[in-house]
């Protein structure tokens, strides 16, 4: 069987139920690292945040950082986890470049939080619960950069190169349960959680949260169990995928890869996968090892932490509103139907619109413009509203120049157009471009007189009462004006010249 050859997806749910798991690591944006003092900073020169610590130098030993650990204790409880009056850090040994100590300093039998669960809302308003088994605190591991080789992976490099900036910057890693029962729907729920544990971080503030600089990475088990069958197939770990959109592909692909080879009388190879994302498809990394195999031992270096009941309670007050409490109050307040809200939610406006509406714009509006006018040029780039370049100032700016008058609608998107492609604010765009609305009569009523000699039996059915027909005329003029006339003065005024009551 080909590598990459799959099968048809609805055909493999014919006879196999997906059973899912998600690891997802959180980078804290705490100001030094996990076990040391260097900076915790992204985007600095290579290897200039780390110290003797971050680089496993002999002799030197481990500090906990307190802040990391109360921000794990906050997304345990955010994560409706119970959380452990004690737990304990532990070496997990293996050996790659970008771990300088050859081993992690991460949590094994004693995470920090554990129990909890998630209840995840697709798309269409269903409710899925994701039950999930730990949330445990650990170090991230350094960068390494493969230069020579095609598309950046290890694969036919010529060398590599280390950035020890990451490692050691506080990471919390959530595991799920086993996730069984999603079926069809399962790339959908991958997504969906991902979205939703992003969503609780940033909320929360203890992460960045942005996908694309790392501080959010996705591992996505797969396997497929014959329906009716209790045993879980042979899982595959997609590593480190970034966005929500890769992780709903990979998860399909997997999906579709097992099924192929299920049905080509194979066995599934418990392994790590790479996801690649101009194919949508994922290519063979290394044999997945189990727990035993990375040697766990408590760390000898660092005691156990100790959270009291009084420590966890104190931080518990300090959460701020539930992501899903927050949408149940907006919804409410901007009177938008369950429609209109789960798609600002699925466009990924809400926050923007929420910034908008705080910004002095009515709800309906803010929705209008972030839904009619950015929902579309972000899908069409390929990037999130947030990150195209239009701001919720910028909406109102340009909602205000058309409720004055200045422009119409047509024209905003114009100037949209002029803002994104960097030519100043809306009111320079406005200026630069020449926008402005025609609003006096005279090459107005100069417009209509041609409209109404070019088109002399329209200007009859109007006379004749059928006043439905002057949008021909209005059009016309319109046209003439280069869509900079006043639709509303120029219907008044074609009314008045043929004589005919509005």
């Amino acid at each position: 069987m080909s590598a990459d050859e799959i099968l048809d997806y609805d055909s493999v749910f014919e006879k196999y139920e997906p059973v899912l798991g998600f690891e997802v690591h959180v980078e804290l944006n705490t100001k030094t690292k996990m076990f040391s003092s260097a900076p915790n900073e992204f985007g600095d020169e290579p290897n200039t945040n780390v110290n003797e610590v971050d680089l496993g130098l002999p002799g030197v030993l481990p500090v906990v950082n307190k802040a990391a650990v109360e921000s794990s204790i906050k997304i345990g409880l955010a994560l409706n986890c119970q959380i452990a009056e004690t737990c304990r850090f532990a070496r997990k040994n293996y050996f790659y470049p970008d771990t300088p100590k050859n081993f992690q300093t991460s949590q094994y039998d004693e995470p920090i939080a554990f129990d909890g669960y998630l209840d995840i809302e697709l798309e269409d308003g269903e409710v899925f619960r994701v039950e999930i088994e730990r949330a445990h605190m650990e170090e991230d591991a350094g960068k390494l950069t493969h230069m020579g080789g095609a598309a950046g992976r290890i694969q036919g490099a010529d060398y590599s190169l280390v950035d020890y900036n990451r490692a050691g910057v506080p990471l919390v890693e959530i595991v799920t349960k086993p996730i069984v029962g999603a079926g069809k729907r399962a790339p959908e729920l991958a997504k969906a959680y991902v979205a939703a544990v992003r969503e609780i971080v940033k909320n929360l503030g203890v992460s960045d949260a942005r996908m694309e600089r790392g501080n959010v990475r996705c591992d996505a088990n797969v396997s497929l169990k014959p329906i009716g069958q209790e045993k879980f197939g042979t899982r595959s770990e997609t590593k480190n995928v970034n966005s929500l959109r890769a992780v709903e592909h990979a998860v399909r692909f997997e999906i579709q890869r097992h099924g192929a080879v299920l049905e080509s009388g194979e066995k599934v190879v418990q392994e790590t996968r790479h996801w690649h994302e101009d194919t949508r498809t994922t290519t063979s990394g290394r044999p997945k090892s189990d727990a035993d195999d990375y040697r766990y031992f408590p760390e000898p270096d660092l005691v156990p932490v100790v959270a009291s009941r009084e420590w966890v309670e104190e931080l518990r007050a300090t959460l701020p509103e539930p992501p899903a409490e927050r949408r149940k109050r907006l919804k409410t307040a901007w009177g938008y139907s369950d429609l209109e809200f789960r798609d600002v939610v699925n466009a990924g406006v809400m926050d923007l619109i929420e910034e908008t509406v705080a910004a002095g714009l009515k709800a309906a509006a803010a929705r209008k413009w972030w839904m009619g006018e950015v929902v579309g040029r972000a899908k069409a780039a390929e990037v999130d509203p947030g990150e195209l370049g239009i701001t919720p100032d910028v909406i109102v700016q340009v909602n205000g120049l058309v409720e004055a008058g200045k422009i119409n609608n047509k024209m905003a998107s114009q100037v949209l157009d002029g803002v994104l492609a960097g030519e100043g604010s809306p009111e320079e765009v406005v200026a630069a471009r020449g926008l402005a609305v025609v609003s006096d009569d005279g090459p107005l009523l100069e417009a209509i007189d041609a409209a109404l000699a070019a088109q002399p039996d329209v200007a009859e059915k109007i006379r004749g009462g059928k006043v439905q027909a002057i949008g021909a005329i209005v059009g016309g003029v319109m046209k003439a004006t280069r869509g900079q006339a006043d639709a509303g003065r120029v219907r008044e005024l074609i009314l008045e010249k043929l004589g005919v009551e509005g």
